[in-house]
């Protein structure tokens, strides 16, 4: 009961009062049915958690430690940086997510191997609270978290906020303008003009990163494709509209294979698209670590197109604009 009202933890004197000795806190800790987030405190893993993908281990862990933190720093800090955005309901994938990050309200920040407490600069003058903590904005903290971050990482980040609206490009402006010539803030200042909401995951934020290291185009996200009766053939993830090339990100092969129906509906749709004329690249999560072997299919794909120099059957509208 308590750690369902503090959000998923318990510290050791929850544990002594219900019941456990010291000895049977470290054997369910062992047996992996505890976890310890951070010195004195634990959760508990439930059905279905056990099993859960290693990055989505960390964010739960960290999530909780978060949570404990503040509760042991007794108001004098808020949740911040990459932690307070675990807060506001974003995956932050690719950050790093070792220590638990906090900004103190007075004083100077000091730093341990398992936290860091950051100073109030600038003062948090406006915490919010987010799942029973108090927390940065959701602005402030997407710019906190960046300046630390390798650009396509940022970039993933800032696409992600914009997505689900944690933050507008206005708001992200005024809290680069907090942080005006502190470290990583090129790297942020990019990120954030960069960004684009409609990216609908970490995979498809770093090949549109990768597209543009490699000087094509700004492709465009989000394409539905119809045929010459306008029925939809398929929802494509990017469009080099000029040569009639499709490029897709195919994030679940990161995770797993698909089955045998979706894969025979997978090629039946690239066929359709190619029956309209377009050329298919799928760029897998391997690849974003290879951008030479990108660069040749996608070079491939252009040669293709323009030698064949078909019109294009069906039409293509970019969802959502």
């Amino acid at each position: 009961m308590t750690a369902a009202k503090r959000g998923g933890w318990f510290d050791r004197t929850d544990a002594l009062a219900a019941g456990y000795s010291d000895t049977e806190i470290r054997s369910r800790v062992r047996a992996g049915r505890w976890v310890r987030l951070c010195r004195g405190a634990y959760a508990e893993l439930r059905p279905g958690e056990e099993s859960l993908a290693n990055w989505d281990r960390v964010q739960w862990r960290h999530l909780r430690a978060a949570k404990a933190v503040y509760h042991r720093l007794g108001g004098r800090a808020v949740v911040s940086h990459q932690s307070a955005l675990l807060l506001h309901g974003l995956e932050a994938g690719g950050l790093d997510l070792t220590r638990i990050h906090v900004t103190r309200l007075t004083g100077h920040g000091r730093a341990d191997a398992s936290v860091v407490q950051h100073s109030p600069r600038p003062e948090v003058v406006d915490p919010v609270e987010v799942g029973g903590v108090l927390a940065t904005p959701g602005p402030r903290s997407v710019v906190e978290a960046i300046r630390y971050a390798r650009y396509p990482i940022a970039v993933s980040v800032v696409d992600e906020a914009l997505r689900k609206v944690i933050a507008s490009r206005d708001q992200l402006a005024d809290a680069l303008a907090l942080f005006a010539g502190r470290v990583g803030i090129g790297t942020a200042n990019r990120a954030v003009e960069f960004g684009d909401g409609r990216s609908e995951s970490v995979g498809e934020s770093r090949l549109r990163v990768l597209l543009s290291d490699l000087g094509l185009p700004p492709p465009i996200p989000q394409v539905e494709i119809r045929d010459e009766s306008a029925r939809l053939i398929g929802r494509v993830d990017f469009l080099l509209e000029r040569w009639g090339l499709i490029i897709e990100f195919d994030g679940v092969l990161k995770y797993g294979g698909r089955t045998s129906a979706a894969l025979v509906a997978e090629k039946a749709r690239e066929d359709r698209l190619r029956d309209l004329g377009y050329e298919v690249v799928r760029v897998i999560w391997a690849e974003l670590a290879q951008p030479a072997e990108v660069v040749r299919r996608i070079r491939l794909a252009i040669r293709r197109s323009s030698a064949r120099r078909a019109p294009i059957a069906g039409s293509a509208t970019a969802a959502g604009l």
